[in-house]
């Protein structure tokens, strides 16, 4: 079975070093690899991966603000020259800790312990609580988006605007990208322009809603599958 990697690391020789120990490991699969932690996180609150291989300092968002902001499912391998930063990352359950320039053989130690307990790092995954909360790529960083505060989704071009109870986000992030961030049964599509937070439907006509004061077309396409998902049954006729 293999494993599914990325790397974080903006120093292009670190890059490439990794990347060379990861051919050398034929079970090792590298999705990607991002020199910032702001696209990284925008990648995997889309993707599931197994293992990240991360570095500490990164300009303005470290790779332990990273760990520190999102839910991090994977395992993660620190990768760094700097020694003052190993009591922190252990502190947040890091895999290892690899102290710049390490060996193939170091590497290899490393991803050994990946293969142990993964079946607990599984469970413990699926134990985890639900996150009431998602980062949302905006133009420049990355906006925190509490879930309970969600109103509904309108597209706009090539923009989506994120309407909540106290501000708006404009992102270039996909409906369908959005709808798999948020977790099941909190949103639903009503039309190609819109997506619904569905506790916060006042009303609903045949052809339209109302969160508050706004009223919000529904469109044949996406219609039975609302009724569905607030009625909990197919609806008939």
């Amino acid at each position: 079975m293999s494993i599914d990697c990325i790397i974080i690391e903006d120093e292009p020789l670190a890059q490439e070093r990794i990347k060379g120990y990861l051919v050398r490991l034929p079970f090792m699969r590298l999705l990607s690899v991002f020199d910032n932690a702001i696209d990284a996180i925008a990648f995997l609150q889309t993707q599931k991966v197994d293992v990240i291989f991360l570095d500490i300092n990164m300009g303005s968002f470290s790779g332990i603000q990273l760990l520190e902001s999102i839910k991090v499912d994977a395992r993660v391998i620190i990768s760094t020259a700097y020694d003052e930063y190993a009591l922190k990352g252990y502190e947040l359950n890091v895999t290892d800790y690899l102290l710049k320039p390490y060996t193939f053989e170091r590497f290899v130690q490393a991803v050994d312990k990946l293969k142990e307990g993964r079946g607990q790092h599984a469970e413990a995954t699926q134990k985890g609580q639900e996150r009431k909360f998602i980062f949302v790529k905006t133009e420049y960083r990355l906006d925190k988006l509490m879930l309970d505060d969600l109103l509904y989704i309108e597209g706009m071009r090539d923009y989506r605007r994120i309407h909540t109870t106290g501000r708006q986000i404009m992102t270039l992030q996909t409906f369908g990208e959005l709808e798999h961030l948020i977790p099941p049964g909190i949103v639903c599509r009503v039309h190609k322009s819109f997506m619904v937070a569905l506790e916060k439907i006042d009303s609903i006509q045949r052809d339209s809603l109302i969160i508050g004061k706004t009223e919000i077309p529904i469109s044949d396409t996406y219609r039975k599958e609302l009724l569905r998902r607030i009625t909990g049954q197919s609806p008939t006729g």
